[in-house]
């Protein structure tokens, strides 16, 4: 009956063991997801605030006016 019982502790402790090493994987991977995403995060935001300077820039929208006059020209 003690041989069982050892037995029984010993099986579940590799699994508990190989459990461990899954997770730690796990969590590796997701920190490195999440170190990507966050990086990929900054660059779009980077890129939304040049979008957004271009667009508010005075000089876009009379650029803008100039290319639809010219549109309405050669039509």
């Amino acid at each position: 009956m003690t041989a069982i019982f050892i037995v029984g502790i010993c099986a579940w402790a590799l699994v508990a063991i190989v459990n461990g090493v899954k997770d730690n994987r796990k969590s590796k991977k997701h920190i490195q997801k999440d170190a990507a995403m966050e990086s990929e995060i900054a660059q779009l935001k980077e890129r939304i605030e040049v979008l957004e300077k271009i667009v508010t820039d005075e000089n876009y929208d009379l650029k803008k006016q100039f290319k639809d006059l010219e549109k309405d020209r050669v039509a």
